[in-house]
């Protein structure tokens, strides 16, 4: 997606060989007409895929997804880091690792918003290892829910997210797919090359 491409390139940030801060339009302060397009972007790559439900983990997956989800006409559930007082244990729980910020925490959704008859679309932010994604599939699968696909804002391809995902036979959609962040540059994997049938 080139709006997207050109905001990493323009705005992005290199901090190390693996850690891209893109906090100045997606993770802190948000471009809205860019969250609009990311949005809009997911919904028309699964339209056709039967979704009653998006789903994704607070907080810098909510943008893209409530647009996804607006533009798909269902409900966007995202998953909560921390339990509020509201949640009762009626809940889906799973644990989930992030590599940027090395820790673990345990994401919940109430079981009244994700049911066996849902078709879910999972939506993050960045795909590195896969960790946020396998969380996010575990809460659908305790759910006894189907997932139409994955949708990722940025992609890290050079590590093994995609692999895993892929492998465990899901369908990843990523709008950036980054090849390399060394000596503090972003270079990005060619866009496929769609043939003509």
């Amino acid at each position: 997606m080139e709006q997207l491409i050109t905001a990493i390139q323009e705005r992005g940030t290199v901090l190390s060989d693996g850690v891209l801060k893109v906090d100045s339009f997606l993770n802190h302060q948000l471009d809205t007409d860019l969250m609009i397009n990311i949005g809009k972007e997911f919904a028309t790559r699964f339209r056709d895929g039967n979704i009653t439900r998006v789903l994704t983990i607070e907080s810098s997956g909510i943008a893209p997804s409530l647009i996804a989800a607006h533009e798909l006409e269902v409900p966007l559930v995202f998953a909560r880091k921390k339990k509020s007082l509201t949640m009762n244990n009626d809940v889906y729980t799973s644990s989930v690792y992030s590599f940027t910020k090395q820790e673990s925490n345990d994401i919940t959704v109430s079981k009244n918003f994700l049911t066996s008859n849902d078709h879910v679309l999972i939506i993050d932010d960045f795909l590195a290892n896969g960790q946020a994604a396998l969380g996010l599939i575990d809460l659908v699968e305790q759910a006894g829910a189907s997932i139409a696909g994955i949708g990722i804002v940025i992609e890290k391809s050079f590590q093994d997210g995609r692999a895993k995902l892929e492998e465990a036979g899901f369908r990843v959609e990523s709008l950036a797919r980054i090849q390399s962040l060394q000596n503090g540059k972003v270079t990005f994997l060619p866009e496929p090359v769609l043939q003509n049938t």
